[in-house]
């Protein structure tokens, strides 16, 4: 999968990006602009989006009992950015409700969980590992030019080192895909598009 991911980055985003540069997102996050209004709409359809994702993992699919394997993974994300949200609330900003790309990403992620788990696992695996890989260097910019450098909970994992738990992900989800066969394991890479699009609406915020 992160052969397939790096495939639909930009060159301004990774040096094994093949994309060429469309989107304002695309572009290299020293370009950007942010603010934290927009900032704020990205974090609140983030949470969302955690919030629902790991909701999916924790219940009790008896159909897909192979999401049992990816809970408590140290990755998640929601009770992070929920402290951050209340921390800007503090500061005095007012905290925008969920927007269309938040909540267009979430239905979708319950529909497929319920019947399609090759592509529910890919947006699980880019869910987690972009926010990881590119979301960390893009949090620590946007940091810099509107946060006065403050590292907020959404970037910090305290649950271990975090090269680490990504790598007991990667066996988990290996595990999990032992069981495919060859058409189930290209239909998740497949997905890695569709990914990268709904992510990408909800990276947009940041710069709205």
């Amino acid at each position: 999968m992160r052969s397939m991911s790096m495939k639909l980055h930009s060159k301004e985003q990774a040096k094994e990006g093949e994309k060429e540069v469309k989107e304002p997102e695309e572009q290299s996050v020293r370009k950007w602009e942010p603010r934290v209004e927009g900032f704020l709409k990205f974090l609140v359809d983030s949470k969302l989006v955690y919030e629902t994702l790991e909701g999916i993992i924790d219940h009790d699919h008896t159909a897909f009992a192979c999401y049992a394997e990816l809970r408590n993974t140290g990755l998640e994300r929601h009770e992070s950015l929920a402290k951050d949200l209340k921390w800007f609330e503090e500061q005095g900003y007012a905290i925008p409700v969920p927007s269309l790309p938040g909540l267009t990403y979430c239905e979708y992620l319950k529909e497929i969980s319920e019947k399609d788990t090759q592509a529910f696992i890919c947006h699980f695996y880019n869910i987690y590992f972009a926010h990881s890989a590119g979301g960390r260097i893009i949090g620590k910019k946007v940091a810099q030019k509107i946060l006065n450098n403050k590292v907020l909970e959404f970037y910090k994992w305290d649950a271990g080192e975090l090269s680490q738990l990504l790598q007991n992900v990667r066996d988990k989800l290996n595990k999990v895909a032992e069981k495919w066969n060859r058409e189930e394991k290209n239909h998740c890479l497949e997905e890695t598009e569709k990914s990268f699009k709904l992510l990408g609406n909800i990276l947009r915020l940041i710069i709205s």
